[in-house]
């Protein structure tokens, strides 16, 4: 059996115990069944209550993401081919990696203000760290005997880094988009828990706060649909991107 099958029924398992669980008598009334969640979902779009706190959590994780990843992405790539960037760059970049980047909101509120300027900052340094590191591991994967051969065929070090290194890396640099594509969305909710007037996080903790479990539960499943749909998005432009690999591994 189709392996995405099974997925979409365990899911929907899931799912089914769900809904049989929160329709028993004695449930919590914190406990909203999949149908109730969607009713509500369909009520808050209907309403416009969810839609303007969407776009205002795209407007913060996106441009993160773009800026923290593309940074992260370029500077993995140089270093990995460059030796004297590599020991500038790297002992910094490792030794830092392990702390959570929202540790560092209030020195960056600081820094620029409580605006959304701080939550984007915030959601690129995130975003940098696992481009940074797949970009690097990408290029310093490289086969050494093509960048050689490149070479002595008298191309040069810019042509060879990009025609063979950046295709080699591509893979790798994939891979660490996609764990920046998460980390954006994770870091989005922790942003907006803090002086934040708007998005979905802030939609999260103001409806905890006025025992609005309807609205908290359609804020999560909000995020968890983005984050989603902004995956898929990213798997198609690998698809496209990399169609040269499959073609070779034929």
């Amino acid at each position: 059996m189709n392996p995405r099958v099974i997925g979409w029924g365990l899911l929907a398992a899931v799912l089914g115990l769900w809904q049989l669980v929160a329709t028993r008598p004695e449930h919590p009334e914190f406990v909203l069944s999949p149908v109730e969640i969607a009713v509500h979902f369909a009520a808050a779009l209907r309403s416009g209550e969810l839609l303007p706190h969407v776009g205002a959590s795209l407007l913060r994780s996106l441009p993160g993401f773009v800026l923290g990843s593309a940074i992260g992405v370029i500077l993995g790539l140089l270093a990995g081919v460059a030796r004297s960037l590599d020991q500038m760059l790297s002992p910094v970049v490792f030794l830092t990696y392990p702390v959570p980047k929202i540790v560092f909101l209030p020195i960056v509120m600081l820094w620029i203000g409580i605006g959304d300027a701080s939550k984007i900052v915030i959601i690129a340094l995130a975003c940098f760290y696992p481009c940074f590191v797949n970009a690097y591991y990408g290029a310093r994967s490289t086969p050494r005997i093509m960048v050689w051969a490149s070479l002595n065929m008298g191309a040069r070090r810019s042509q060879v880094f990009g025609k063979i290194v950046v295709p080699s890396a591509l893979p790798l640099v994939f891979a660490g988009l996609r764990v920046s594509l998460a980390l954006s969305f994770i870091l989005l909710f922790s942003t907006e828990m803090i002086n934040a007037r708007s998005g979905l996080g802030f939609l999260i903790r103001q409806a905890e706060s006025s025992l609005r479990f309807d609205l908290m539960y359609v804020s999560i499943v909000t995020v968890a649909a983005l984050g989603y749909a902004s995956d898929q998005l990213l798997l198609l432009a690998r698809r496209r991107v990399l169609a040269w690999q499959a073609a070779t591994t034929r």
